[in-house]
């Protein structure tokens, strides 16, 4: 199972047009705490697409870039790249330029969005939200899949042996599907046979699976050979030293991320009580190390994902020193022992 990271470089706003003092500062402890990612051995850092002023990450691939030429081995992928308001010609270049700078380290996360800010931004309507992402979806394949593309729709100009390019260093880009708890999303990326990602924010792990089966069944009644399929599972994410100091420390910015975007969806305000139980029983994956490892086995017990997200809160939210803490103990203390763990299983398994 791969290992990673996501962000949505969390930021205090500057509020002014020029002299993004706060931006600045942001950007390079988010490309250094990439930069500790690979040294450490994790196998992914996602960074998500806002238009916000509470997040820094507006264009993912351009930061990739920044950051594949100060790594070496670690995956580079959006998470997510909004592609109902992206044209998926312009994504495919961004992704396939990322790849040749990266030796072939790049991917692209692509989803709806949780946010609807780049709809009007863009020029996009709302009524067209579903519809939106299916066509570009389809048009963002079919580039993938050919230099030359002819193609049509109703919601972007049609393409008559349009060469697209560059092409990427890898065969073709992976491109995995970012789903919340929709079942025809699921649907979907089963039958398209992508590799899917599924958000967890609140609920009980095990209330996912009868999602997560609904995404193989849809890829076996296609045709597709499931024993391949990619399954991510994506939770927001903290490691210190021990399990009260995780709690602790992670609980200001969970309280105030949460609260301000409750605000804004009409949810009720979080507890204190809600997090630890939310942090004991559901997918918050705070705490330390040895409970990080035991969570993430577990996931795999209930999922059987080929990979974990961790979601970072950071910025003003949290200190960049007590990041790159986290990120240290999730590359030294607890991916060897779930690789291990992992490795034991399958060992046993192939014995038995």
């Amino acid at each position: 199972m791969e290992l990673g990271i996501s962000s949505f470089g969390e930021v205090n706003p500057d509020n002014k047009a020029g002299q993004a003092v706060n931006a600045h500062q942001r950007m390079q402890d988010l490309l250094e705490e990439i930069k500790l990612a690979d040294e450490v051995g994790l196998d992914v850092f996602a960074l998500g697409e806002h238009h916000r002023p509470d997040f820094i990450i507006s264009a993912p691939e351009v930061i990739l870039a920044a950051a594949a030429a100060q790594t070496k081995t670690i995956r580079l992928s959006s998470a997510v790249t909004v592609l109902s308001s992206a044209d998926p010609v312009r994504t495919f270049q961004n992704f396939a330029t990322l790849d040749l700078i990266s030796n072939g380290r790049a991917e692209i996360l692509a989803g709806r969005g949780s946010f609807t800010e780049s709809f009007p931004l863009f020029g996009y309507d709302l009524s067209d939200y579903n519809e939106l992402f299916t066509e570009k979806l389809n048009l963002l394949l079919a580039i993938n899949e050919s230099e030359k593309v002819t193609w049509s729709g109703k919601l972007r100009a049609p393409l008559k042996q349009a060469g697209i390019y560059p092409r990427p260093l890898q065969e073709k880009l992976p491109i995995w599907i970012a789903v919340g708890g929709t079942p025809a999303s699921a649907v979907r990326a089963g039958r398209l046979n992508l590799p899917m990602t599924v958000a967890m924010l609140g609920g009980t792990p095990e209330r996912f699976v009868p999602f997560i089966n609904l995404y193989r069944e849809s890829a076996a009644q296609a045709g597709h050979d499931v024993t391949k399929l990619q399954l991510a599972a994506n939770s927001q994410f903290y490691i210190a030293d021990d399990s009260q100091q995780a709690s602790n420390e992670f609980w200001p910015p969970y309280e105030l991320l949460m609260n301000r975007v409750g605000r804004e969806r009409g949810w009720p305000s979080i507890s204190r009580e809600q997090y630890e139980q939310t942090r004991k029983y559901g997918p918050l994956m705070v705490g330390s190390p040895q409970q990080v490892i035991d969570k993430i086995l577990h996931f795999h017990e209930l999922f059987q994902n080929t990979r974990y997200l961790g979601q970072m809160i950071g910025g003003h939210l949290i200190s960049h020193k007590q990041n790159l803490r986290s990120i240290e103990l999730f590359g030294t203390k607890v991916a060897p022992a779930v690789r291990k763990a992992l490795q034991s299983t399958s060992v046993e398994t192939v014995t038995v």
